[in-house]
């Protein structure tokens, strides 16, 4: 069939290629190009360890002390507020203890899935040297929370992922650099990072023009609802195909709205500074839990990145944000470069409320199936969808139950 994928995203490449492997003429459409979105500027992690979603019952008991504070690890502009007030329902209604372990079977059914099949598709493109398997760690300075890490650790490896908790002493040979303020840290040995999202995006992208592909530039603002979908651009554009996937991340809703799914999409605008030709410094991925940014050796050089800001698509971004990070590395490495030598970027992770992303059929055209809303895990979980989506287009059972990826769920 003739298939057209709208983003050209880590996600929407993926896709391209799974659809390529079954035979399908693909055409790749997106409004900029390839990598424009967070795919150019996230952390860099293939992070399938990360089975908990961000509504828990916790999250709900410190979400008063996140916003006194307008440059902590999580904020809303307060121009935004009332138009995030719907999603914020919905995300203290996913915060119920019951919908929290829905949501953890749900992320934990993608993330299991999610290494084998990037090794897969990195293999067979050819790409495998983008990717780097040399573990990752989330360091504590806090003894509560790094005991409780434990409990977390059980139920990660319930889904098959393997997790060692190191005291202070193991983690400073892990990581030299990091100083002397850590009681231990839990280090998972088969994460996996990238050498960076923007070349690993538009390798993806390359290979899957290379193996037949077709790409144009166009922002689509609608799909019909016919039985061969008809995707309508600016300027007259209109391609007709047989099947079209909406993997435009954070302007996923609009396409969606227009096929009848009001799906409750918002996005987070993540922060990060990264400093080109600064390699060495760690060897692996850092997390450093309740502080909100990471720390990845990308072959690029070194990035530092996190935070959760609600602003829409629109506001100017603050990087006194990525300041405060900056700020806080340094209290935590040694050795960081001087701030203004640093690359700043801000991008937006298409969020949904119980974290879990959008995969499955539009509700007016069976025709046009979903795959957005990965909040913080596009690059982590961009194959394994990518398969899940292929399935579903050809009319398969997916390789997993998508109920709990319905755009129909809310």
């Amino acid at each position: 069939m003739k298939v057209a994928v709208v983003g050209a995203g880590i996600v929407g490449c993926a896709i391209a290629h799974a659809l390529l492997d079954e035979g399908h003429e693909v055409l790749i459409l997106d409004k900029e190009g390839p990598g424009f979105g967070p795919s150019r500027g996230n952390a860099g992690w293939i992070a399938h360890t990360d089975i908990l979603p961000i509504a828990s019952p916790k999250i709900l008991r410190q979400v008063p002390k996140f916003l006194l504070d307008p440059l902590g690890p999580l904020a809303i502009r307060p121009a935004y507020f009332p138009k995030l007030l719907p999603w914020l329902l919905r995300f203290v209604l996913a915060a119920r203890p019951e919908a929290y372990e829905r949501s953890i079977q749900g992320i934990g059914a993608l993330q299991q899935r999610a290494l084998p099949a990037w090794l897969a598709r990195a293999k067979s493109a050819g790409l495998e040297s983008h990717i780097h398997r040399k573990g990752g760690l989330y360091a504590f300075t806090d003894a509560g929370a790094f005991a409780e890490a434990h409990a977390i650790a059980r139920r990660q490896a319930e889904f098959g992922i393997r997790v060692e908790m190191v005291g202070p002493a193991e983690l400073r040979q892990f990581e030299p650099a990091l100083k002397d303020k850590f009681v231990g840290a839990a280090f998972h040995p088969d994460t996996a990072h990238i050498s960076d999202p923007l070349q690993l995006t538009l390798a993806m992208f390359e290979t899957a023009l290379a193996r037949g592909a077709t790409f144009e530039k166009a922002a689509i603002t609608s799909i019909s609802a016919g039985e061969r979908p008809a995707l309508i651009g600016s300027d007259g554009f209109q391609r007709v195909v047989d099947r079209a996937v909406v993997a435009a991340g954070a302007w996923s809703k609009p396409l969606a709205s227009g096929l009848g799914d009001a799906v409750p999409l918002d996005t987070e605008r993540g922060y990060n500074v990264s400093f080109p030709g600064v390699t060495g410094l760690t060897t692996r991925p850092v997390g450093f839990e309740g502080h909100g940014f990471v720390v990845t050796p990308l072959e690029s050089g070194l990035r530092i990145g996190g935070a959760v800001e609600f602003g829409g698509l629109e506001a100017a971004p603050n990087h006194a944000r990525t300041k405060i990070l900056y700020d806080k590395a340094s209290r935590f490495v040694e050795g960081l470069p001087a701030f203004d030598s640093g690359t700043l970027w801000m991008g937006f992770r298409p969020s949904m409320p119980d974290s879990l992303p959008v995969i499955g059929a539009a509700s007016r055209n069976p025709h046009v199936v979903y795959a957005f809303g990965h909040g913080h895990y596009g690059m982590t979980q961009s194959t394994v969808t990518a398969d899940l989506v292929a399935a579903l287009v050809a009319g398969r059972a997916p390789a997993i139950d998508l109920t709990p990826f319905s755009p129909r769920r809310f």
